[in-house]
């Protein structure tokens, strides 16, 4: 319909997508002691996650965010009391600009949420085991215009991935923080 009224529109394809049910941003997990899944979290990764996007000037949030804007027409989820999604700026959700409105939290998560696993001691006490930053937000993908080849637009969603660690702390210092803290992984010189 919107090409139809002149408006440019793509169809975007995400894999490894996140539907972050309790918008805090990670995909959460909860195990007990044994390892047994307890399914406390109504939050999943599909497979994959179609939307679309179409290319409006933002005058309601500032010309920073014009551009691409994501449009849902299959939302899971309520927004404002009903089924909607969007339209969410590309930008805003490169950016981290989660505090806007038209959903940006949301779909940040969907492209960028961190799988979060967690350890359940007690109703009251909880201990997080393990963290995937690289998960989510895989080969996001639309159609090249005049043939069937894919076009990746990852770097309109978000930045790359960190590679390394930029920083360097003595073998001493790494065995400490390993006692300390056994959630925090570094690298040892």
């Amino acid at each position: 319909v919107l090409r139809c009224l002149g408006i440019p529109t793509r169809v975007i394809t995400n894999f490894n997508s996140a539907h972050d049910k309790n918008l805090n941003l990670s995909i959460d997990k909860y195990i007990d002691v044994s390892g047994n899944n307890l399914h406390l979290s109504e939050d999943s990764v599909w497979n994959f996650h179609v939307w679309n996007e179409s290319w409006f000037i933002r005058k309601d949030l500032g010309s920073f965010y014009d551009g691409w804007q994501v449009l849902d027409a299959t939302p899971q989820e309520k927004s404002k009391g009903i089924y909607q999604c969007g339209p969410a700026s590309t930008r805003a959700i490169k950016e981290g600009d989660v505090n806007l409105d038209y959903d940006s939290p949301f779909v940040f998560a969907a492209v960028n949420a961190d799988c979060v696993t967690w350890i359940r001691y007690s109703k009251k006490r909880k201990e997080r085991i393990y963290s995937d930053t690289r998960k989510i937000g895989k080969f996001i993908s639309t159609k090249a215009v005049g043939t069937n080849f894919r076009v990746d637009v990852t770097a309109n969603y978000k930045y790359p991935e960190v590679t390394e660690i930029p920083f360097k702390i003595s073998y001493a210092q790494y065995k400490t923080s390993l006692m300390d803290d056994r959630k925090i992984l570094v690298t040892a010189v």
